[in-house]
Formats: C-alpha cells, sequence, structure tokens
C-alpha cells in the first residue's frame, strides 16, 4: 500500500475528485436499475448492530488501544482510544435476537481479555469524561504538519481517516469549532469528534416498494426513541470554562453526543443532519450523489478485486456513503440475510448513544427494529407526521432528553405531544412488531422491558449522571471531582452487566 500521506494528497487532489464523482455517477445509474430489477429484494427482515467502546486505563483516564487489541478482538474506529463490535447480520426473529445478543456479549468479553492483558479496560459509554494525562485540550489538539498536510497523532492512522481530517479542516478555514453549553473553543482536528461512542441498529427491510414507508416512519420515532437512550450530557471537565457548575447542569445537553459530531463536521459542510424522507427508494440514491464529496478514494488504490462483491462492483458509491452522515441513512447494497446472491437494503439507525450494558444495547436496537417494523405492518399514520416537527422534536430531545418537547401522530390521526400518549402507543406497537417478527414473551421482556421502565421511572443515563453530579457537588466536591466520581461510579455499575433500570437505589 502506498505511505498514508501519499494517499491524503492523492485523495485531495482535483483529478481524483473528478474521476471518483464520475465513477459515483455512473455506479449510481447501475444501482438504480438493479432497484428497478428487483435485485435489492431479500428474503426478510434482518438485525444487525456496531458498537463503539472506549479504552481506559487503571485510573479511568482515557487511553490508546495497543495494535495487538485490533487484531485479535474488535475493529479500530477515529480515535486511538476507541474500537467497534459488529454482530454479522441475522433474521429479524426470535433466534435472531438471541444470536445478535450473544454475539455481542462473546465480542465484548474478548475484546476485554484482550485490553486487560495490556492493563487497559473498555467501557460501555457514550462520553468519556476523565481527560488523559496530558489533558484533553492537548490530547485533542497533538498535531504535526508532514508535507503540508495535518497529522492528528491520537486519530487512528488510516488514510482514510486523515484524508478526512484535512478535507475537514481545509474546508472550515484551519480550524474546527467546539460550542456547547460551557465550551467554547477551537481546534486543529475533528479529532473531538472521537469523544463520541454510538450504538447503530440496522433493520433490514425485504421489498423495495416498501422501504420509504418502513424509512419515513423510522424519522418520525427518531426523537422518542433517542429520549429514551441519552447517555452524554457532559464533556471532560478540563475543557469548560465555567463559574457556577450547577448553572451549567441546568444548561448543559442531555445528549451532547448530536451537536459534537455535527460541530466536528459542519463548519465544513452541513452533512451531518437530520434526515430528508423519500418518496421513492432511488430517492435516497440521488441524495447521495448530490451530497457534497468529502476525501475521495479510488478502488485501485486499496481494493484487492478479487471477488465481485457489492462493495468491489460498487466501490466508489459505497465509500461515498461513509461520509453520508444523516442520523438516520439508507444503506442499499450489501449481501442479504438469508438464501440467495441478490444485495439487500436497509436502514442504519444512527442517532443513539452507547448505552451502559449489552442488555440496554440489544433491548435499543429490539425497540427500534420492533417499533418501525410494528408501526408498518399496522398502517400507522405516524408517517404523515410533519417533517419539521419531527424534527424539532428531535432537536429538542438532544436539549432536554425525556422533558423534550415531544411530537407524534396516534393510530387514529391525531397530533400530540402528550408523553404519556406518545409512549404508551411507541411500546404498544415494539410490542406488536417483535410479536410479528416471532420474538418469544420472554425475549420480549428481557430486552425491550428494561428501556420501557426507563419511561415509567422517568430516568435515563443521563438524567442519573446530571443527578449524581449535582449531589456531589452539593457535599462540596469541585467539578472536576464530582464528574470523576460520577465516572467512576458508572464505570463499576456498567461493569457488573446489570441493565441501567435495575442499578442500586441511589441513582
Amino acid at each position: 500500500m502506498a505511505d498514508a500521506i501519499d494517499l491524503v494528497e492523492r485523495s485531495l487532489a482535483d483529478d481524483t475528485r473528478e474521476t471518483f464523482d464520475q465513477r459515483v455517477d455512473d455506479q449510481a445509474v447501475a444501482l438504480a436499475e438493479a432497484l428497478r430489477a428487483g435485485r435489492l429484494d431479500s428474503p426478510g427482515f434482518g438485525l444487525g448492530l456496531e458498537l463503539e467502546i472506549y479504552a481506559v486505563d487503571a485510573d479511568g483516564r482515557l487511553a490508546r488501544v495497543p495494535d495487538d487489541v485490533f487484531e485479535t478482538a474488535c475493529e479500530r474506529e477515529f480515535g486511538r482510544h476507541n474500537a467497534e463490535l459488529n454482530t454479522d447480520p441475522d433474521p429479524f426473529d426470535d433466534a435472531g435476537i438471541v444470536a445478535q445478543a450473544e454475539q455481542l456479549r462473546r465480542r465484548y468479553r474478548r475484546a476485554q481479555e484482550a485490553a486487560g492483558e495490556n492493563g487497559l479496560e473498555f467501557v460501555l459509554d457514550a462520553m468519556w469524561t476523565v481527560p488523559p494525562a496530558a489533558g484533553t485540550d492537548a490530547y485533542l489538539s497533538d498535531v504535526r504538519e508532514r508535507d503540508g498536510y495535518t497529522v492528528a497523532e491520537n486519530m487512528t492512522p488510516s488514510p482514510r481517516y486523515r484524508a478526512i481530517d484535512n478535507d475537514v479542516i481545509a474546508h472550515a478555514g484551519g480550524t474546527v469549532t467546539l460550542s456547547v453549553p460551557g465550551v467554547d473553543r477551537e481546534f486543529p482536528s475533528m479529532l473531538f469528534e472521537s469523544l463520541t461512542s454510538s450504538i447503530q441498529p440496522h433493520v433490514q427491510v425485504p421489498d423495495v416498494g416498501t422501504f420509504p414507508r418502513y424509512y419515513n416512519t423510522a424519522i418520525r420515532t427518531l426523537g422518542p426513541v433517542l429520549a429514551l437512550a441519552t447517555n452524554s450530557p457532559l464533556l471532560p471537565p478540563d475543557l469548560y470554562d465555567v463559574d457556577d457548575p450547577f448553572a451549567l447542569l441546568e444548561k448543559t445537553y442531555h445528549e451532547l453526543r448530536i451537536p459534537v459530531f455535527e460541530q466536528s463536521i459542519d463548519d465544513a459542510w452541513e452533512k451531518v443532519r437530520f434526515p430528508d424522507g423519500l418518496e421513492r427508494t432511488v430517492d435516497a440514491l440521488e441524495y447521495l450523489v448530490d451530497d457534497p464529496t468529502c476525501a475521495p478514494f479510488l478502488k485501485e488504490w486499496l481494493s484487492d478485486g478479487e471477488r465481485e462483491t457489492f462493495g468491489e462492483r460498487f466501490w466508489e458509491l459505497d465509500h461515498k456513503r461513509g461520509t453520508y452522515w444523516r442520523w438516520l441513512r439508507a444503506v442499499l447494497g450489501g449481501q442479504p440475510i438469508g438464501e440467495g446472491d441478490a444485495w439487500s437494503m436497509r436502514i442504519e439507525y444512527r442517532p443513539l448513544p452507547t448505552q451502559p450494558t449489552i442488555v440496554d444495547n440489544v433491548g435499543v436496537q429490539c425497540l427500534v427494529a420492533g417499533l418501525v417494523r410494528g408501526l408498518v405492518d399496522a398502517d400507522h399514520p405516524l408517517a404523515t407526521l410533519e417533517a419539521d416537527a419531527a424534527e424539532r422534536c428531535f432537536y429538542d430531545v438532544v436539549t432536554d432528553g425525556l422533558e423534550a418537547d415531544l411530537a407524534w401522530i396516534t393510530a387514529d390521526g391525531t397530533w400530540t405531544s402528550d408523553p404519556d400518549t406518545i409512549y404508551e402507543e411507541l411500546f404498544d406497537y415494539a410490542r406488536r412488531g417483535l410479536r410479528a417478527a416471532g420474538a418469544s414473551p420472554e425475549t420480549i421482556a428481557a430486552y425491550l422491558e428494561p428501556i420501557e421502565q426507563r419511561w415509567h421511572e422517568e430516568t435515563t443515563p443521563s438524567a442519573w449522571k446530571l443527578e449524581l453530579v449535582r449531589s456531589r457537588l452539593e457535599r462540596g466536591e469541585s467539578f472536576a471531582e464530582a464528574v470523576r466520581g460520577m465516572q467512576a461510579e458508572y464505570r463499576t455499575r456498567a461493569g457488573t452487566g446489570e441493565p441501567f433500570v435495575r442499578w442500586p437505589e441511589g441513582r
């Protein structure tokens, strides 16, 4: 393979962008033809999952993951402290849900064992708050220049990541700004996005003709589902400039991961944002083609080209999809779950933060898949909710969590913002979808009920974190001490594997 900086230089060259864009156009035309021919229909519904995690040292500080851990246990992610666990897709049925949970447990256990051999631990969390030894600003701003390009030392040394970083920096004017309650900073790299981690459920939809209905319905669920999952209300304390920490706790967002990810890119382009709906499945292709090109690569630089898979035939189109950052993404292509050699279509549900335990993460996966299927199977009118209302609901949830102004269309076609009405329907239809998929009562109880209980108890991980920091401040601790103490308590309780709502009293 070519030198990483050489690949960055090639990626950002004007002639590369022209060649790449032409290939994307041509591949989109071919994929549209495959859509019309029914090649993306698949045998049934399917499930998959991506789960991002962090490494910490014995003192709970953010830490680099050694290379040998990735060789045996997990995938690399944007920062050197990040990792990703993926499940192989399974049919969306009872056995498939159980298989997804077992895969995730097995892979997380293997990752923990590999990390432990290096004196580290992986933690399931959405925004780690204990700074590395050098401090958060120094860690995120540790860059050097090489041949006219920026190299962020704590970014995974992937040519693609470095090209994306340099393309964003160039379009943003040399620095990237982070501005959230209590923090206004500029960074020489978009690496601050690596403070966040997420869970991304994937739901395979079998029929091209009905895909827009599933996708448009899923858009309208983003706010209410995120409200149950919020888990990133605070950044590392040494990033803040704040005199009154109590006031900060009142102002901060329940889901900082959303603005952090958006701001890491959107100084350059408005690429990370709420999704547009689909009238036709092919609209998803057109949106992708029209999206600004970021850090283009060409197939011959990286691909072995040995097999005629979807990824080989549509290499540049698939590469561009990796920088199509919407909070809900249509993924057209890839091997379907089931028999045959066709391709598939799936919904990638992207706004959800990593949850504290495996049970919680699989529970959110079941909620998303069951809800979207249940609503569409029942011909529920939620998809008629105005797009602007769904978007306002989503961003209100980002700031206010379960106390947000929600928006919903009920089964009888009535608009409502009443949380009791909304969540009664939401869990009713999630159960319908899970039952339609063949999920057993035991599976539904094991995975969906811990998420439903959050609503009944009116608590989420973000609310728990803010409450615990507040109580420690009231006992006289400094803001940094309170946050560190909260994070240590979270780490201990998450490490038990007990779902969040079963943590002992005192949360």
